[in-house]
């Protein structure tokens, strides 16, 4: 389990496909001695397991499902990629729920500066639309982030200062494909009321009060 908030900017330092399968060797500026193998790492928000440490540096596969669920397969040497390391359970919850499998593939439609912040909108998949609420949560490429505004399937985030200068999201240009997790609390939700079992309608969550 992860929070969405980036820790380190990674760098793919290698990248060896055997078959199906790619192995990323990522720099990082994790103390790597503090890094266990087998350990869940998020990279570009996909939950990944540390398979090797090196000096500076880990190594991570991407089966044949993951890579063709995100955008990893797209991935080079020498790209930047977002770095989370699994959440604690003493840790605080700067950010949101985020479990680190993709729900889809989203793409960046527009940039434009507003003041001091960057307003970046996406277009989401059909995977992922149905979650997209005003205001709402949404982890992009694993960062943790705010929906302002929604139209149909595309919605648009505001990037501060300080999220820009820890993060990639303002160096991406329109097309720019992206790793969308929905709010992990709203899936469950919408798996509730819209299932055939006798869950929870929405009839029930308003006499609930919600």
């Amino acid at each position: 389990m992860f929070t969405g908030l980036v820790a380190d900017v990674g760098r793919i330092s290698a990248r060896t496909k055997t078959g199906k399968d790619i192995t990323f060797t990522i720099e990082t500026s994790f103390e790597v001695d503090d890094l266990d193998l087998g350990e869940s790492i998020a990279v570009d928000g996909t939950c990944l397991t540390v398979t090797e440490i090196g000096s500076s540096s880990f190594d991570v596969d991407a089966s044949p499902e993951t890579l063709q669920r995100t955008t990893l397969g797209d991935r080079h040497v020498g790209d930047g990629v977002h770095l989370e390391r699994a959440l604690r359970l003493s840790d605080r919850l700067g950010g949101h729920l985020v479990t680190g499998h993709i729900d889809g593939v989203g793409s960046l439609k527009s940039r434009r500066r507003d003041g001091k912040a960057w307003i970046l909108e996406f277009e989401a998949p059909d995977s992922v639309s149905p979650y997209l609420l005003e205001k709402g949560c949404i982890a992009v490429d694993g960062v943790s982030l705010t929906i302002n505004g929604v139209a149909n399937s595309t919605f648009d985030l505001a990037i501060i200062p300080h999220t820009a200068q820890h993060t990639l999201l303002t160096e991406y240009r329109p097309g720019r494909k992206v790793n969308l997790e929905a709010d992990l609390i709203g899936k469950y939700v919408r798996k509730f009321i819209t299932s055939d079992s006798d869950g929870l309608s929405m009839d029930d969550l308003i006499r609930a009060g919600f």
